[in-house]
């Protein structure tokens, strides 16, 4: 499915999208920051970055490479909340 989306519409434009996306998201954060944000449009917006970035990880082959970041990301993390015994 996000294979065809990258075929069907190209690269320059998926890539593209991501970034509106994100920017649709940070602008539904800066909302509820000054209290006009509906939760459900913030759950909408993750959702669509969560999807394009599914696309990039696929247009990049990076899917095992991301998760391997994450995982190490996740650990630091830990160790700095002190959450890591």
């Amino acid at each position: 499915m996000f294979e065809g989306a990258i075929r069907t519409w190209g690269v320059t434009a998926q890539v593209t999208m991501v970034f509106e996306e994100m920017s649709e998201l940070q602008k539904e954060l800066c909302k509820q920051l000054r209290g006009g944000c509906v939760v459900d449009h913030i759950a909408e917006e993750i959702a669509d970055v969560e999807i394009m970035l599914d696309q990039m990880k696929i247009l990049y082959n990076i899917q095992d490479d991301v998760s391997e970041q994450r995982k190490k990301k996740v650990e630091r993390l830990l160790r700095r909340l002190g959450m890591d015994k």
